[in-house]
């Protein structure tokens, strides 16, 4: 049992600001149950109670979350000062002060983004301790015909500062100028594929991520589309991260 007060209640929803809501409930158009609430701090319990705003049932929800199809030369933010940012997608949700994007992609990368509210699915998503994989389409300048990267599942790839932690690459196509893979990584350090695949020797020239543990960007969303995550995609998510 959770119980919350009415106006944050109705806050939560994204009906309006504390007071915004507060009005609402002034004028009588909040019932419970099957009384009328005229009192902001009326407790409600979110798993029982039936809360109705001019008639029309609500369902409670604390936190938001959608996936987004990020597209190329869009930063992941809330606002820049020199390049369009991600969130200018969500100006119209009713939830879009209180939303933020998980982690990052770069400017020129493709693909599903996380947006939500809640902060501490996000701070365990991209926390490095979780391992999440993140799993990225990629098209690479040159021949992988018969290459073999297997070594790098078990022990990373050294750089002079840092060695990643072990990822996977799947070759899907190779010809003389260019070749498509799947590369799978547990770490989000900036530019991270990118980097990997040049000391390879094979420049990325496209980048697209597909997936987030266990979210799988849904194909049906168009670049600069997105849709909330369904309740098993959410419920999945967290028991990914232990909560």
């Amino acid at each position: 049992m959770k119980k919350i007060r009415l106006d944050k209640f109705l806050a939560d929803l994204g009906f309006g600001t504390r007071k915004e809501v507060k009005k609402l409930i002034k004028q009588k158009r909040v019932q419970v149950n099957d009384s009328i609430i005229n009192s902001p701090s009326y407790a409600i319990d979110t798993e029982k109670d039936r809360v109705y705003l001019d008639g029309e049932l609500l369902e409670y929800s604390e936190h938001h979350y959608y996936m987004f199809n990020k597209p190329s030369g869009y930063v992941t933010a809330r606002e820049d000062r020199t390049y369009p940012a991600v969130m200018e997608f969500f100006e119209d949700n009713p939830f879009y002060k209180k939303l933020f994007p998980v982690g990052r992609l770069d400017l020129d990368t493709e693909g599903l983004l996380i947006i939500t509210d809640d902060g501490q699915l996000s701070h365990r998503i991209a926390h490095p301790k979780w391992e999440i994989e993140k799993e990225y389409y990629a098209v690479v300048k040159g021949d992988l015909s018969g290459k073999n990267f297997s070594r790098y599942e078990k022990e990373g790839m050294k750089f002079k500062n840092f060695t990643t932690k072990p990822f996977k690459i799947k070759i899907l196509s190779a010809s003389p100028e260019k070749s498509e893979i799947l590369i799978t990584v547990k770490e989000g350090k900036h530019h991270i594929v990118k980097k990997i695949m040049e000391k390879l020797g094979y420049p990325v020239l496209y980048l697209k991520r597909i997936r987030i543990g266990n979210l799988k960007l849904d194909e049906t969303l168009e670049p600069g589309e997105y849709r909330e995550l369904t309740e098993e995609e959410i419920k999945n998510l967290k028991k990914l991260v232990n909560l």
